[in-house]
């Protein structure tokens, strides 16, 4: 990527004082954060039938699933979208509007700032895997229910089992104290490095898009946590 586009993405992000660092030794001269080695143990569900699904087969059954009330009010479900053998699994709240009539997640205003946002790292979307906590919206946008999300959680497992990702961004509070199984206020759970389930994949919780849009000065940190992953990726210490 040349550094022209690196910066019209930095400027999407509204950080345009801001440079990516191509160099580990320069990326590496900010604060470490805390590490916290704790794993967080996924809540038992009924993932047992879903241990020898394979993706295809994964895809069809959230397609289909009428588990909870949602099946009735939306127009699809959405599985998610991505390179299934990612490196970094994206993981939101629910489909909203956008994402109900075109069956994909992170579309609209926020979808195309969460891509500037990659961008700024070297990513492209098609590079990821983006994925969210429910698979199908919430009527009017509301946060999701407990038991919804409960329905949705045995999926999510195994598109994590399947992808095999060095890291998972959670966006937002509802994505982060889903996985987490917490109630900490975003701003409390980023700058730090979380660890998800029995694989212990390294996580780092950022803020939704959707957020930043409506608090664009809350992008600085949100520009600190992409650096932090992209250290992650790259195998470096935080």
């Amino acid at each position: 990527m040349d550094e022209l586009n690196r910066r019209q993405y930095l400027d999407a992000m509204g950080i345009q004082q801001w440079v990516l660092r191509d160099s580990p030794q320069e990326v590496s001269e900010m604060t470490p954060p805390e590490v916290i080695t704790a794993t967080v143990k996924t809540a038992p569900a009924d993932a047992t039938s879903l241990i020898n699904v394979g993706w295809h087969d994964l895809a069809a059954a959230v397609k289909g699933c009428q588990a909870c009330e949602l099946h009735k009010t939306r127009r699809q479900a959405v599985f998610g979208v991505g390179d299934p053998q990612a490196d970094l699994l994206v993981i939101g709240e629910a489909p909203g509007a956008d994402e109900d009539r075109q069956g994909e997640p992170f579309v609209g205003p926020a979808g195309q700032l969460l891509n500037a946002m990659l961008l700024a790292i070297g990513l492209r979307r098609e590079q990821i895997f983006i994925a969210n906590i429910l698979k199908c919206r919430p009527p009017g946008n509301r946060d999701p229910h407990v038991n919804e999300m409960a329905s949705c959680e045995p999926f999510l497992q195994r598109q994590i089992e399947l992808i095999q990702p060095k890291l998972i961004l959670s966006v937002g509070r509802i994505s982060a104290q889903s996985l987490l199984k917490c109630d900490t206020a975003v701003g409390r759970l980023r700058g730090q490095i979380h660890h998800y389930g029995e694989q212990n994949i390294p996580l780092i919780v950022t803020y939704h898009p959707a957020y930043l849009l409506r608090s664009p000065e809350q992008k600085g940190k949100s520009w600190q946590d992409l650096q932090m992953a992209l250290r992650t990726l790259r195998g470096e210490e935080n």
